[in-house]
């Protein structure tokens, strides 16, 4: 067997028989994403209930806070994840 088909068998084992790779690097992508959401969300609550004044201050800054790490963290996680399919 050439040097090439060596690595191409030894390829298909890992991906064969170590497939946890594979779904960890899924696993993160759907976690970024979901983060992602949940950050859109408790962004756009903060901006409504900033709009309609109906929010205590300490409140509305600690759920936009919490919004935007959630949003950008979830935005890296899916962006520098590998894709792997």
């Amino acid at each position: 067997m050439g040097g090439a088909n060596k690595m191409v068998v030894k390829w298909l084992m890992n991906r064969l028989f170590n497939p946890s790779k594979l779904f960890i690097m899924n696993l993160k992508r759907t976690f970024g994403a979901i983060l992602t959401v949940l950050g859109i969300i408790g962004l756009i609550y903060t901006g409504v209930q900033i709009i309609q004044h109906t929010g205590a201050a300490t409140t509305l800054i600690v759920v936009g806070l919490i919004a935007i790490i959630f949003f950008f963290t979830g935005i890296s996680l899916v962006r520098n994840t590998k894709d792997e399919a």
